[in-house]
């Protein structure tokens, strides 16, 4: 049987990674103004990948069109409670779904995403801290069997990683953020599914709390 092969990214999709990055890692600031020239030359690309990166980027909600062009949108805080809101009602259940289906081969794959995680935290690599941050929650989502959880939150975690960004840049939440991590981790080993599904619907309470502490869209807060 023949599988499938997965294409290479295209210069669009590079571009657009690009750009998001720039956006969640506060290069590009809330109200500044992006331009497909500015761009092209940075990222020593034509304009046209741009242009149509900056298109997709505008239809997700990220940039708005200005009078002088676009401009980068502040993180929307109703929305971003909405996104929590169904944070707390999915990764839940994908712990209870994927407690009883951990294997071996699955419990080494989440005990290494944690410490991962944790040498990330003490390299300062904020880049790196958002992208062990969601593997670690994609990897419940992949074991709790359920297509659907994963497909649902992917949609929202480009949003998040805006918001989120910016907790995983202050070294001290993001050592928190790997405790809690860790203790769903522990827990879902022990075959504790209630317990980790509490856990985790704590460690979501705190995710929220943590990003209206840093007031995500005022530069002076980090």
């Amino acid at each position: 049987m023949l599988e499938s092969l997965t294409p290479p990214k295209s210069l669009v999709d590079q571009v657009y990674d690009v750009i998001l990055d720039a956006l969640c890692d506060g290069t590009f600031k809330p109200g500044e103004r992006l331009t497909q020239e500015n761009i092209a030359e940075r990222l020593n690309v034509s304009r046209q990948p741009v242009t149509h990166a900056l298109a997709v980027l505008k239809a997700q909600g990220f940039l708005a069109q200005g009078r002088q062009g676009l401009t980068v949108t502040p993180v929307d805080p109703d929305f971003f409670a909405a996104i929590y809101q169904v944070r707390s009602a999915v990764e839940p259940l994908a712990v209870t779904l994927a407690t009883p289906r951990l294997t071996k081969e699955a419990i080494a794959r989440g005990r290494e995403l944690v410490e991962h995680g944790r040498s990330v935290v003490a390299s300062g690599d904020a880049g790196a801290a958002l992208k062990a941050d969601m593997d670690f929650h994609s990897f419940i989502y992949e074991v709790s069997g359920n297509p659907l959880i994963a497909e649902t939150m992917r949609l929202h975690w480009r949003h998040l990683r805006r918001a989120m960004g910016k907790v995983l840049r202050h070294p001290g939440m993001s050592v928190s953020v790997w405790k809690e991590h860790g203790r769903i981790l522990d827990s879902m080993i022990r075959g504790d599914t209630e317990g980790a599904a509490e856990l985790m619907r704590k460690h979501l309470v705190e995710a929220y709390d943590r990003v209206g502490a840093m007031d995500t869209d005022n530069p002076s807060a980090s």
